[in-house]
């Protein structure tokens, strides 16, 4: 779990609100991260129903993706409670020296899946 929940929220949130057309608003008590009151693209957990973790959660393209990215760094990527099936993944935020420009790249990946395309023509993020 993260020593610092508010500091790694506060990364996220300049991450994710920098990207055209973001929101954020509480879904099922934890802040979620949204396209203009459309589709979530990343949320934040912390010991998210007691489980000592500490994630961003992010969109991926299924199963296949996931997979990979938990074979290719198991300590940083997992399969979140609950939304791992609709294909999201969580990547922890907990470990010294956490990259937050690689979590920001997979955000705006997220991001690029749901953001309406008059985002994207535009040159997206």
């Amino acid at each position: 779990m993260s020593p610092d929940q508010d500091g790694d929220l506060e990364k996220l949130r300049a991450i994710t609100l920098a990207l055209p057309g973001a929101e954020e608003r509480l879904s099922h008590g934890a802040p979620g991260f949204l396209v203009e009151g459309g589709k979530f693209f990343a949320y934040f957990w912390h010991d998210h129903h007691g489980d000592g973790e500490t994630v961003v959660l992010v969109k991926t393209t299924g199963a296949d993706e996931m997979d990979a990215l938990i074979d290719a760094d198991p300590a940083l990527y997992f399969k979140p409670a609950y939304l791992a099936s609709s294909g999201w993944i969580a990547i922890r935020t907990d470990a010294p020296g956490t990259d937050w420009d690689h979590i920001g790249d997979r955000v705006a990946q997220s991001w690029e899946m749901v953001a309406p395309r008059r985002f994207l023509e535009a040159g997206g993020r």
